[in-house]
Parts: structure tokens; sequence; C-alpha cells
């Protein structure tokens, strides 16, 4: 991710059709996806691609206003032997092969960013150690654009962690080669007053096998957009995430998996949980099923835990289905404080309250976090669960 200087705005619109959880068709308008930023209008919070934003918060991220600055941001990259890594200009080819912008946040990321980094794995290549890639904010304002690639039949971890103070519009991209396998853990560990907007396409190739875990905890504002679409045939994504959104934080994750063609698997689940006044949490699961893309088997789940009063969580699950021969297709979703029942039966084995409530959370977000699969990680993340808990039974 690098920095960049601020581009200007402008116009239009077009539309999309979804089918909701209640089985009803829901009309979205929204711009198609596009890499010039004059194509978005500036928007005002009624779309409904915004109607969850607070876009005050943006920090003019959303409208053209914000202006990058030197040295607000620092990225540096850890990779194992055999990884390249490497700093190109906008006119490298390997841009953009993912897909385009889908909103305008993403696309002034696009337009604003001078260099992207790019980190490749070669083919065959199996790394027994992650790629790690720090992302630290020192108070200024950027706009990013990274691309992970996997040659055929290679195999990587990328830890992306976002740690500090900064107001961030990024695009990340991920190739699979075909046969490939690569698990993304991005980390969003900001300071209290970030701003991180962020759009991930993954583009997975025949028999490719892509997971991606999502983990967000700090923040004022963080949205982040990740896509799945398909190369080839036989390719499968997980998309697992987890947040904790305290109060006055707004997290917001918009899934999209496009089976565009035949004979690929998904599933998803996000878990979250909240406390606090006017903590919100935002989770949009979109699945689209083209007709040509038969023998689709699909899922998507969300669940929410409210710790507190004052939060609120805005779950939304979309599946469209275009052709009838799939194998399966499926969603949820849940919303709920905590189970009286489950801390009725640890208290009566002699489990204080606090502690009995701890357990609980931690058996809400235990099948995530082993997901993860990068021990110092999955570390930090059970301390950062104890604390946000120590903070809500206090």
């Amino acid at each position: 991710m690098a920095e960049a200087q601020n581009i200007p705005v402008g116009s239009t619109t077009a539309g999309s059709i979804a089918v909701a959880a209640e089985s009803t068709v829901a009309t979205r308008m929204s711009a198609p996806p596009s890499f010039d930023v004059a194509d978005f209008p500036v928007p005002h919070g009624r779309e409904e691609e915004w109607r969850f934003t607070p876009l005050e918060r943006l920090r003019g991220l959303h409208d053209g206003t914000a202006a990058a600055t030197d040295g607000g941001l620092k990225v540096a990259v850890e990779a194992p032997e055999g990884v390249t890594v490497e700093t190109v200009g906008r006119d490298d080819a390997r841009l953009g092969r993912t897909g385009a912008p889908v909103d305008r946040v993403a696309a002034q990321a696009y337009s604003a960013f001078t260099q992207a980094s790019v980190v490749t794995v070669p083919k065959e290549t199996v790394l027994t150690e992650p790629v790690r890639i720090a992302v630290h904010g020192e108070g200024g304002t950027a706009y990013g654009h990274q691309v992970i690639e996997l040659g055929a039949f290679a195999e990587a971890v990328v830890v992306i962690d976002h740690t500090g103070d900064a107001v961030l519009a990024a695009n990340v991209e991920y190739v699979l080669g075909d046969g490939a396998k690569l698990t993304v853990v991005s980390v969003q560990d900001w300071d209290e007053k970030s701003v991180h907007v962020a759009q991930h396409n993954a583009l997975v190739g025949r028999d490719a096998s892509f997971k991606s875990v999502v983990v967000t905890f700090g923040g004022d504002v963080v949205r982040l957009h990740p896509r799945v679409a398909y190369a080839g045939p036989g390719g499968e994504a997980e998309l697992f995430g987890l947040y904790l959104t305290d109060a006055g934080q707004h997290q917001e994750h918009r899934l999209l998996v496009d089976h565009n063609v035949p004979h690929c698997k998904s599933n998803v689940a996000y878990k979250g949980a909240l406390q606090g006044d006017d903590a919100h949490a935002v989770w949009i699961g979109d699945v689209l099923i083209e007709a040509k893309a038969e023998g689709t088997d699909t899922y998507e789940m969300n669940r929410n835990l409210v710790l507190t009063d004052g939060a609120r969580v805005d779950s939304v699950p979309n599946l469209e289905i275009e052709t009838g021969e799939i194998v399966g297709a499926g969603h949820a979703s849940a919303t709920g404080r905590f189970d009286d029942e489950q801390l009725f039966y640890l208290m009566a084995r002699g489990i204080p309250e606090k502690d009995a409530r701890r357990l609980v959370v931690r058996g809400f977000f235990a099948e995530l976090v082993q997901q993860i699969g990068v021990p110092d990680i999955e570390e930090r993340l059970i301390a950062k669960i104890e604390e946000e808990l120590e903070a809500a039974v206090a």
C-alpha cells in the first residue's frame, strides 16, 4: 500500500437486483464498477450501499476532500525467502486484474495512488512461514494499493496488520493461480480515531482455495468490502470474520461472493460482539449464483452477541440464484444477548458470573479464532477479547 495525492470527483448511477433474506426482491441502485472516480456520485447516505455508514465520520474520503499527507502511513513487508516484493507504478499490468472499484471511496483510492506494492509467491512454492505486511498509521491520510499473487500450486499465509492512527482508503487484490492455496488474515487494530475504508478483491483460479479471516476491533470507522470471483471451476472460498465493536465505534463488513463459473464452493461465517452506547456493527452478505454457475455449493452465516444496552446491529444476508442446477445454497443471520441458560449452567457449578460471561463469549468466538492458524495472532486476539470483556463486565 502506498500513499498518494487526492483526486476530486463527479457523478452517475445504475442498478442491480438482489434477493433479500425474507425472499422478497429488492432493487439496489448503485453505480456500476469503474476505475474512474468520476463515474460515482458523491454519496448522501440515502443510497442502499451507504445508508448504514456515518458519512460525516469518513473525514472526506467519500467526497474528494481528504488530501493525502506525506509520511502519514508506513508499510513494511516481511517475506520468507523466494517471495518477491516490489513497488510498482500505476502502469503495471498486474494492477486491477481482480475487478474494478464498486463504490466512490474505492475508486478514489484507485485514482489517487502513485505506487503499489506487489507480493508474488512463485508457482509450486510452499511457504512454511507467513508473509507479514505491517501497515502503521502515523496520523496522516493515505490512499493505497496492494497486490498479492500466488502462482499455480503455490501455498502461502499472509498477515496484514493495521495499527496506529490513520485515515486510509485502499484496494487489496488477491490473485490465485490454478491449484494455489492462500490464507489471508487481515487485522484492524487501529487507534480509536482512525478511519479505514477498503475493498478486497480475490480472483480464485481453477481448483484453487482461498481463505480470508478478517479481524476488526479498532478504529472509529472501519468499512471493509471483501469480494470473491472465480477464474475457473473447482475453486473454493472461505470468508471468516470476527469483530468486537465498542462504544461509539462503527464497524461495517460488506461481502460479495460472485459464483460466475460452474462447480465452485463458498462458505461465509462472521461473528461479532458489541458493547457500549452507540456501538454499531453492520454486516451485509451478498451471494450471487449466475446462470452459468451450475453445481455451486454455498452458505453464509452471521451471528451477533449484544453484551450491553445501547448497541445496534444491522445484518442483511442476500442470495440471488439464476440457475436451479446447484448443489446447495443457504444463509442465516441471528442477533441476541447472552444465553441465560448457559450462564446459569456455569454459575450453578460454582463459576462466578464475571468468569462465566467470559467463557460464554470465548466459546462464541472459538471456532473462528481457530481458523486464523497463526499462533501469535490467535494469542493476541484472545488477549484482546479478554481485555474487552473485562470492560464489559466491570
